[in-house]
C-alpha cells in the first residue's frame, strides 16, 4: 500500500497495482486495439483498391497511428484512466496525487507506450514495472501517473481495544467536556490502527495525543500507565457515559423508566418484595373455613320459628253481686272474676 500526501495535507492510501494484472489489463487493450486495426485495414483496402501503392502505404500508416496510438489514447482520456482492460482487471490510471488523468497524461503514457510495448513487445514495460517501488513503467514516470487497484477485497471494521482491567473505572471522575471531537476522532483512528504503525511512529503519537487529552481535561495521565492503555480507558470512559446519557442514567435498552428488568431478565430478578404487614390479621371465631361471601356480606342472624299470637279471651261482665252479700264479697268476687283476663277494675 503506497500512502499519497495531497497538497490539502490529506493522505490517501492507494494500493499500486502489481504486474500480473497489469499484464493481463495491457493483453486486453492490445487484443481490441488489434481486431480495431485489423477491421479498419480491410475497409480501407477493399475502399482504396484502386489508388496506387503510395497512397496505400499512407493511409496504412494512418490507420496505424489512429487506431493503435490514437485509440488508447483516447479512451483513457475519455474514461479518466479506465481503459477495457483496466475496467476488466479492477484497475485505473491515476495521477500522483490520485486525482484522475486528463489528456496530457494520457498522450504521454501513449506515445511512449509505442516504444516500451509495441517495439519491445512489451519488454522493456515489464523490466520497468519491476524495478521501480511502485509497478511503473517508462511512460508513467514521464507522465507523472500511477496504476492503482479500484476494487480492493473489504476487511472488516476495525475495533477500538478495551483498556486493562485494572484501569476500568479509574477516570470516572474525569471532566471530558472541554475534548473536542476532533480529537476524539484522532484518538479513535489511533486506537484502531496502532498496529499498522511502526514502533518509533506509535509511541510518539501516543504520547502526543495523550498530552493533549491531558491538557484538555487539566489532569495529568497517572504515573506509570502507558500512553496507549491512557488513551483507550479514556475513550472508554467518554462512551460509557454517552451510553448512559442515551440510555437513561445507564438503564439498558429494555429497562422501563422505572428501573424495571427487561425482557431478558429471568429468576429472582422477576420477584417483587412483598411489603411486611403492619395490622394484625382478624382473628376468626373458628377454624372452619370462611365462605367468600361472609367476607364481603355481613351475617344475618338466625330466623326464629314462627309462634302464633295467644288468641284473646271473651270479654266477661262482672257478675252482680249475690244479694245479701256484702260490697266486700262482690270486690273479691269480680277481682276474681278479672284475674282470668288480667284486668283488674279501679279500687
Amino acid at each position: 500500500m503506497s500512502e499519497l500526501v495531497t497538497g490539502e495535507a490529506v493522505a490517501l492510501e492507494l494500493r499500486p497495482a502489481k504486474l500480473p494484472s497489469r499484464a493481463m489489463a495491457l493483453l486486453l487493450d492490445l487484443a481490441a486495439a488489434v481486431t480495431a486495426y485489423l477491421i479498419v485495414t480491410i475497409a480501407l483496402v477493399a475502399a482504396t483498391s484502386s489508388l496506387d501503392d503510395a497512397a496505400q502505404t499512407a493511409l496504412s500508416i494512418t490507420s496505424f497511428v489512429l487506431v493503435l496510438v490514437g485509440g488508447p489514447i483516447a479512451v483513457e482520456t475519455l474514461t479518466h484512466g479506465r481503459s477495457l482492460g483496466k475496467l476488466a482487471c479492477g484497475l485505473r490510471v491515476v495521477r500522483d496525487d490520485g486525482g484522475p488523468i486528463r489528456f496530457r497524461h494520457a498522450l504521454v503514457r501513449g506515445l511512449i507506450g509505442v516504444i516500451e510495448i509495441l517495439l519491445t513487445f512489451g519488454a522493456g514495460a515489464c523490466i520497468a514495472s519491476l524495478v521501480s517501488a511502485r509497478g511503473r513503467r517508462i511512460g508513467d514516470v514521464f507522465a507523472g501517473t500511477l496504476v492503482v487497484r479500484e476494487r480492493v477485497p473489504v476487511t472488516p471494521a476495525a475495533y477500538v481495544p478495551p483498556p486493562p482491567p485494572w484501569l476500568a473505572g479509574r477516570f470516572a471522575e474525569l471532566d471530558l467536556s472541554a475534548v473536542p471531537d476532533g480529537l476524539w476522532l484522532a484518538v479513535r483512528q489511533y486506537l484502531t490502527r496502532m498496529g499498522q504503525l511502526d514502533g518509533q511512529v506509535r509511541h510518539s503519537m501516543a504520547e502526543r495525543l495523550a498530552s493533549d487529552v491531558a491538557a484538555r481535561t487539566g489532569t495529568p495521565p497517572p504515573y506509570g500507565v502507558p500512553a496507549p492503555a491512557y488513551l483507550s480507558a479514556v475513550l472508554h470512559e467518554r462512551q460509557a457515559r454517552e451510553a448512559r446519557r442515551a440510555f437513561g442514567n445507564g438503564a439498558p435498552a429494555g429497562a422501563t423508566a422505572a428501573g424495571a428488568p427487561g425482557p431478558w431478565a429471568a429468576g429472582p430478578s422477576l420477584v417483587t418484595p412483598m411489603t411486611p404487614v403492619t395490622t394484625p390479621p382478624t382473628l376468626l371465631p373458628s377454624t372452619a373455613p370462611v365462605p367468600p361471601s361472609s367476607l364481603t356480606a355481613p351475617a344475618s342472624p338466625p330466623t326464629a320459628p314462627a309462634v302464633a299470637p295467644p288468641a284473646p279471651a271473651p270479654a266477661s261482665s262482672p257478675a252482680p253481686p249475690p244479694a245479701g252479700g256484702s260490697p266486700g264479697e262482690g270486690q273479691e268476687a269480680s277481682s276474681g272474676g278479672g284475674a282470668g283476663t288480667g284486668f283488674a277494675p279501679p279500687a
